[in-house]
């Protein structure tokens, strides 16, 4: 079975829901809150906005990690795509694109006006936005393996929160440390990415079906 469907499904009802707005939404609010925080000091803004908008990134992948898994695990459907032949792993792996096509292209736009609010210059903001563009595959990778981890729990978002944060902190620290100009911290920043990727549709896949054994 193609996971292109499974994906088309997942985006269509992100979007539907209004779960897709409001990662941006919050995304967004930092921007505008942040400069209020610190005050009007450019220089200022224009040396920590990019750190900022990458931990407003962070923050926003987590929020719609409740709807990633619970939702089918509670109604059947990840029940009836593995009797139909389709494995966790691939069904884990089409709600990760999902979720990354989700969130990813609108937060990369939400940062043009971002930028402009943290007073960022021109090359900064291109620095931004190709990190955000290498890390936020790790950043969905991680919110879909706690969501499938915490799915049957109660108060999986508060959970989910509280086991993310840790694991994101090497996706934050290389994602704001690629903004100085070096090509190091970005390198790294893709292997963590990569490694993320790889990993945590096993992690879910396995999490998705224990419930169902």
């Amino acid at each position: 079975m193609s996971l292109l469907p499974l994906i088309a499904r997942d985006v269509r009802r992100a979007w539907i829901g209004g779960g897709a707005l409001l990662p941006v939404a919050f995304f967004l609010l930092v921007a505008i809150l942040f400069p209020f925080a610190v005050g009007p000091d450019a220089a200022l803004l224009a040396r920590i906005g990019g750190g900022v908008l990458w931990a407003a990134a962070l923050l926003a992948a987590l929020i719609p990690v409740e709807r990633l898994v619970a939702p089918d695990l509670a109604s059947g459907t990840i029940d009836q795509l593995l009797v139909r032949g389709v494995s966790p792993s691939a069904i884990a792996f089409a709600k990760l694109a999902a979720h990354w096509l989700s969130f990813t292209p609108p937060i990369l736009l939400a940062a043009l006006p971002a930028a402009a609010l943290l007073d960022l210059p021109s090359d900064t903001l291109v620095r931004v936005e190709l990190s955000l563009l290498i890390g936020t595959p790790g950043l969905a990778a991680l919110a879909l393996a706690v969501g499938a981890l915490t799915a049957t729990l109660r108060g999986a978002g508060a959970i989910a929160g509280l086991l993310i944060l840790p694991l994101a902190v090497p996706l934050l620290i290389f994602g704001a440390g690629s903004l100085d100009g070096g090509t190091g911290a970005l390198k790294l920043l893709a292997a963590v990415s990569l490694l993320l990727v790889a990993g945590a549709p096993l992690v879910a896949g396995a999490a998705i079906r224990a419930p169902l054994d």
